[in-house]
């Protein structure tokens, strides 16, 4: 195999890496089609209704062993009180690595306004769960007798837990969380655990609905950042959304374009240049009295890549044990 094609696959599987590596459950932009719980625990219940989300996400359409996500997400208040509980379940596959986790949230929340009409509230969420790392090294190739290589189908099972709060104040909101407080143990200890056994990583989000009174307009610019503890990679994802109100529920739409802080260089000739992991992701969804649709597809802008494109995923969900909406605010993760 020449040079340049092993430069190539490298990269690819660098920037694959990054985007899907088993640390949990991987981090896309299905949290923006109206399911910020998948990364926020401190976001169950609290809307006003009690929601499932099914997340289906296939990477490098067409390709054999390619990244595939299924998440299965639900959560709610518990009667009246300010408390919520929510679960997470989700199967992830990439090439040889595989992950099967669920985890169990507990929220609560505190409204520091007045009355309901005026939102202003502090949240906190704990979730707690197991995470399945599975590791299949049967198809494995080489020419002779590698110690790296045992040959078989390597498990490990890890506990971990994840903290965060959110606020909100009317039309602005605020989350932070920290995934994977505790450290692991690592498959192929080996070959350094340093990268596996630490998988922390700090989440961080921001945004603000806009709209004219009386209008059935709104619109919502949002930033989620991303950090992650062992390996010091950082990310952002710059999002915006627009939301049309219609008699049957809301139609929406919108774009995020995720830009990773770090990068990796490749030889192109005799010439040594660098990339950083780009994306653009359109996003369109429906909201049908309790019925949600979403599809998101995302296309990776970098020069040296697998593919650039064949990243689809769809969304679906349903509203139940719904309230009246409490608060006077552009605020669609609450009312």
């Amino acid at each position: 195999m020449k040079l340049k094609n092993i430069i190539i696959i490298a990269i690819a599987s660098l920037f694959t890496h990054i985007a899907t590596s088993q640390e949990g459950l991987p981090i896309y932009t299905d949290y923006l089609t109206d399911n910020y719980y998948l990364i926020h625990p401190s976001m169950a219940g609290i809307a006003n209704c009690s929601k499932v989300r099914l997340t289906a996400r296939q990477q490098w359409f067409g390709q054999e062993d390619a990244p595939k996500l299924l998440t299965l997400s639900l959560n709610g208040r518990l009667g009246d009180t300010p408390s919520a509980i929510g679960g997470i379940m989700f199967a992830d596959e990439n090439g040889y690595h595989s992950q099967k986790g669920a985890y169990f949230t507990y929220a609560h929340h505190l409204l520091f306004s007045r009355s309901e009409l005026d939102l202003n509230m502090l949240s906190f969420g704990l979730s707690a769960g197991f995470i399945q790392y599975q590791l299949d090294e049967t198809t494995f190739l080489f020419d002779g007798p590698d110690p790296a290589i045992d040959g078989i189908v390597q498990n490990e099972t890890n506990f971990n837990i994840d903290f965060g709060f959110s606020y909100h104040y009317l039309n602005f909101y605020a989350h932070g969380t920290i995934k994977n407080v505790l450290k692991n143990n690592a498959l192929n200890t080996d070959i350094g655990t340093i990268k596996t056994d630490n998988l922390r990583r700090y989440l961080f989000s921001i945004g603000n609905v806009f709209s004219k009174f009386g209008s059935t307009w709104s619109y919502e610019p949002s930033l989620m950042f991303q950090y992650r503890d062992a390996t010091q990679e950082a990310s952002i994802d710059i999002n915006a959304k627009v939301y049309k109100k219609m008699d049957f529920g809301k139609v929406w739409g919108g774009l995020s374009y995720r830009n990773s802080f770090d990068g990796a260089e490749y030889i192109e000739g005799s010439t040594i240049n660098s990339q950083k992991l780009q994306q653009l992701s359109p996003i369109l969804g429906i909201n049908y009295n309790n019925f949600m649709f979403a599809y998101n597809y995302t296309y990776q802008t970098n020069s040296v890549v697998f593919t650039n494109g064949g990243f689809h995923q769809l969304t679906l969900g349903y509203n139940f044990n719904c309230k009246r909406e409490r608060f006077k605010c552009e605020c669609p993760a609450v009312n």
